[in-house]
Parts: C-alpha cells; structure tokens; sequence
C-alpha cells in the first residue's frame, strides 16, 4: 500500500507546488492586466475548469465583448455625425490614419539617418583635406512626428509629475504629524486644488517669461510652462493623501519612536514612511493620472511640441484627415494613460503591501 501511495502522494505535492506558483505569479499578472492568464494556467494545470472558465469570461470574454459593442456601435453611428470636416471617422478611418502617421515616422527617420550620413561623409572629406576647422555639427531640424511628440508629452509630464512629488510630499508628512502644519495647509489646499489648468496658465507663462532669459536655456520656455502647470495642478491628490496617511498612522508607533529616543529622520523613514505608503501611492496614482489630462490642455495652449499641441494644429489645419488624426491622438492619450497607471501600480506593488487595483 505504501508503494502505491507514494507516486500518488508525490503528484499532489507537484500539483500542489505548481498551484503555488500559478497563485504567485498571479499578482505580476494583475499589474500587467493580464489577470485572466492565471485562472486558463489553473486549467491547464487540472484545476475546476467550471469555475476558471466563468473567470477567464469575466476578466478577459467580457471586456473582449464591450470593445466589440463599443467599435461596433462607433462605426455605425460615426458616419450619421457630418462636420464641417465631414462625417465623423470611424474605426477603419482612424486606423489607416494611425499606419499613415507611423509610415510618416519611418520616412522622416530616413531622412534624419540619410542627413547624419551626408554630414559625416562631408566631414570625413574636409579632415582628409586638411580642412578639419571648417567641420561643422548640425542637428537635423525635420518636423517632429507623432511619435516624437509623444516623447515630448511623457518627457514634460513626468519632469511636472516629479516635481510635484517632490513638494507635496515633504509637506504631506509635516501636515500628518503636525496638527498645526495640517490645520495650515488645509485651506490653501481647498482654495488652490480647483483652478483650472487654464487658469493657471497665463500667469505660469508671465512668471516663466520673466525669469527665464537665457536664450539657451536647459529647458525651454514653452517646456517650462507646461511642466509647472502640470506641477500646480498635480501636487494636490499626493499632497492630501500623504497628510492623511500620516495623520492615519497608529499612535503606539510613534510613541515608540519616542521611548527609543528617534531622530526625526529615522523616525520617518522607519515608522512613517512604510505605514503610509499605500495612501501616499494611491496620490502619486492620481497626481500622475490628473497631470496627463492637465499636460494635454496646457500644450494646446502654451505651443509646446506635444501631442496637445499635435491635437490644436489637426484642428486648425481642418484638412479632411484632421478629425481621424486627432481620434488617433484621443485614443492615445487614453491608452498612455491606462499604462501610467499601470506603471504606478506595479511601483505600488514593489514597495506596499496593501496596493489595490
């Protein structure tokens, strides 16, 4: 009997051991919503098919079916909306448009490659004769395509996102263990955290103007702009969160940090700092999600190269392509946005134990 039940005792303990793994990994797949793959790798590994298929329709069949319904019901209604630029694109439209924008990409790096080469070449050649003053470096100076001004808009986001971070943050933590900080920076969070981007605006582009002289910044001006609109209008879900996080810590740890006799440093970075976390990520989460709608606005407006600014020239140039371009930019404004938050998330995960999705 003993013989018998060894090879049988050893397959559960595989199984077992396997299931582990599957329920392990199962969290990386939540960060990449990819959450559906553990329930189909339970199948595959012998599990209640039953109850992992119901799983496998409600995280992957579902929102399979609400994007069907969705493009569906967008190409059907989209050619009954007639513009002044024609009807309203649908799917088809917005895609070839999208291929169109990336073959413009792949051109206009052939041509940046094909200037760097020349340059080269001609450089070699006055070296040879002798003539190596007369070398000269110059940067390709084409249009930006659509890839490089998403480039640019993730570049001004995270510089505004950051520096955001780095106020709201420090403030975040005096206001939660200082009563009297908190009562302080409470009503100029109620007054400051619903003005516009808009509002904020003209007076950042003033201030920027007048301080900024160098004709070769490090940033430039119209950079500058948008990332401190994007500040302005970011810091507040961080700077609110991290009071509250703060605030929230239980008090027997911090009458712990007294009886040991604590420095202030330490005291926030071993007690403070690990018990309010998961808040204080729940506000970067939002601060970063609330400066990309913010950063889209403020490029439209401060002419910085981006994909707001991307939107405001389709929208003027009013050709019977605009429309299909600015729903490619619409469309990946949104999915740059979902993989922000993925981004976050995932960060979430590494230094919380308490993330939620």
């Amino acid at each position: 009997m003993t013989a018998m039940a060894d090879p049988q005792y050893e397959k559960e303990a595989r199984k077992e051991r396997l299931f582990s793994k599957i329920n392990k990994a199962d969290s990386y797949f939540s960060i990449l919503g990819l959450a559906w793959i553990t329930p189909l790798l339970k199948i595959i590994a012998g599990d209640n098919p039953k109850t992992n298929s119901k799983e496998i329709w409600r995280l992957l069949g579902v929102p399979l079916v609400a994007i069907v319904l969705f493009l569906s019901a967008w190409g059907i209604l989209a050619p009954k909306v007639v513009t002044s630029l024609g009807a309203v694109p649908g799917p088809v439209q917005v895609w070839e448009q999208f291929k169109g924008l990336n073959a413009d990409h792949l051109r206009q790096k052939e041509k940046e490659t094909a200037f760097y080469k020349r340059q080269d070449e001609r450089n070699a050649k006055l070296i040879e004769a002798g003539k190596a003053d007369k070398v000269k470096q110059r940067i390709f100076t084409g249009a930006p395509t659509f890839y490089d001004q998403i480039w640019t808009s993730l570049l001004t986001v995270f510089f505004g996102f950051l520096l955001a971070t780095v106020v709201a943050v420090p403030l975040g933590i005096a206001g939660g263990l200082s009563p009297i900080v908190g009562a302080g920076l409470n009503p100029i969070i109620q007054i400051f955290k619903p003005v516009s981007p808009l509002a904020w605006l003209p007076i950042v582009t003033m201030v920027v103007s007048a301080t900024v002289s160098s004709v070769d910044p490090l940033f430039g001006k119209s950079f500058l702009v948008s990332a401190i609109t994007v500040t302005l209008c970011s810091l507040w879900p961080t700077l609110i969160n991290t009071t509250l996080g703060v605030a929230s810590i239980d008090k027997d740890l911090i009458n712990v940090g007294k009886v040991l006799k604590l420095n202030t440093w330490t005291k926030i970075t071993k007690l403070v700092l690990p018990s309010a976390l998961p808040l204080i990520f729940t506000g970067l989460r939002l601060s970063l999600g609330v400066g990309w709608m913010v950063l889209i606005a403020a490029e439209m407006l401060a002419q910085n190269p981006g994909l707001g600014k991307f939107v405001w020239d389709e929208f003027q140039n009013g050709s019977s392509q605009s429309l299909a371009k600015i729903m490619v930019a619409v469309l990946t404004i949104g999915v740059i946005g979902y993989l922000l938050d993925r981004v976050m998330y995932a960060l979430q995960s590494m230094f919380t134990f308490s993330a939620q999705r």
